[in-house]
């Protein structure tokens, strides 16, 4: 068996020319275009890159980004009273800082600071809840990608198994209710998991999001089972890789995700969806 490839810069391309048609149409009707802050604290240079993307991704659809680059030293509070004027601020739809943040500021702070309306992370415990109540608004945005390529291949999601590999709040976690939400029967497995391998060898759904090499090995994938890589990682040679073997693994799957063009496309396109439905629940109508 070899197999197929899920393609999210082709799919995520579909989904960025839906949201620019959208978008068209509310302009067209006189409407102001969905606006995003973009905040980013310091010069990581991965965080950098993602936040170029981004930023270049609002423009080709028509988001209007407004872009608040902050130097490392930056004290918590005036990142916290940066995003107080972006809550109250009417053309601001969604706002968006750039994960990891300097030691001394504190991710869990920064992310409650932000309206739970204005969340397009999707990150925020209040988002996070409605997904666990089966009432999602604003969705986790890498989980919420993964589920759209899900649905283009047409996995049935009923009577399904899952392993999800890592248990983080940003991916992990919401990645397993989103799987529960969908009808699969979802398995989490991290650290202290005794025998992930195993769990793997026996779920018809298989996603990695860790952040190490190759730790998904092909003989942990059942025959015919449908691979999601969210990992993503730079090699020496400055190349990237996904946390699957992914030769082995293709070998015997029916359907895979690669690394880079896999979920990384969706994340992005999921957030500008985001951006437009924070814009749509909004009351404000600021020119």
């Amino acid at each position: 068996m070899t197999a197929q490839i899920i393609d999210g810069r082709a799919i995520g391309q579909t989904h960025r020319a839906r949201i620019a048609t959208e978008i068209e149409s509310m302009t067209a009707r006189d409407l102001r275009p969905p606006g995003l802050a973009v905040v980013l604290v310091g010069t990581n240079p991965a965080s950098e890159v993602y936040v170029r993307n981004k930023r270049k991704a609002c423009e080709q659809v028509g988001v209007v980004s407004h872009s608040y680059d902050l130097p490392a030293g930056t004290p918590q509070t005036d990142l916290l009273a940066l995003i107080d004027q972006l809550n109250a601020d009417r053309t601001i739809d969604g706002i968006l800082v750039q994960l990891p943040l300097p030691d001394h500021i504190d991710p869990e702070t920064v992310i409650e600071r932000i309206s739970p309306a204005k969340d397009v992370d999707g990150f925020h415990p209040y988002n996070v809840g409605r997904l666990v109540a089966r009432v999602p608004r604003l969705r986790p945005c890498t989980p919420w990608g993964v589920i759209q390529l899900l649905r283009h291949i047409e996995e049935p999601f009923k009577g399904r198994t899952a392993c999800v590999i890592g248990a983080s709040n940003i991916v992990g976690r919401p990645m397993a209710l989103e799987l529960l939400l969908a009808g699969a029967t979802p398995t989490i497995c991290h650290r202290f998991t005794p025998d992930t391998a195993a769990i793997a060898r026996h779920s018809d759904i298989v996603v990695a999001a860790v952040g190490k090499p190759g730790l998904v090995k092909g003989d942990w994938i059942k025959p015919g089972a449908t691979v999601i890589d969210i990992g993503i990682n730079r090699r020496d040679d400055g190349t990237l890789t996904g946390d699957v073997e992914f030769d082995a693994a293709a070998e015997k799957a029916a359907w895979i995700t690669p690394v880079p063009g896999g979920v990384g496309p969706m994340t992005v396109a999921m957030l500008l969806d985001n951006t437009l439905r924070a814009r749509a629940f909004g009351t404000h109508e600021a020119a």
